[in-house]
C-alpha cells in the first residue's frame, strides 16, 4: 500500500487508480470519442457476444446430455419391491 493510503477514505483506491491511469487502455469504461472508435468497439463486442452465445449453447447441450444420462440411469435402476 502507498504511504498516503487512508483506510477511512473509501474512495482513496479509486482516486489513486484515476491518477495513475493512462488513457484510453487503462480506462476502458470511458465512452469512445470518435465514430471509428465506436464502430471498432461495437465490432469487438459482437465477437465477444458470438463467443458467449456459442459457449452458452454448448453448456446447455452438456446440461441436457447429463439430464438424459441421469434419466437413463434412473430408468435402469431396480425398483424396490413393496409387498
Amino acid at each position: 500500500m502507498s504511504a498516503d493510503f487512508n483506510p477511512n477514505d473509501p474512495f482513496a483506491l479509486l482516486r489513486q487508480f484515476w491518477q495513475n491511469a493512462t488513457p484510453p487502455q487503462a480506462q476502458p469504461f470511458l465512452p469512445p470519442l470518435s465514430e471509428e472508435e465506436i464502430d471498432r468497439k461495437m465490432a469487438e463486442l459482437r465477437v465477444v457476444e458470438g463467443w458467449l452465445t456459442m459457449n452458452l449453447g454448448l453448456l446447455s447441450m452438456q446440461i441436457k446430455a447429463l439430464e438424459m444420462q441421469r434419466a437413463a440411469l434412473a430408468a435402469m435402476k431396480p425398483k424396490p419391491d413393496n409387498g
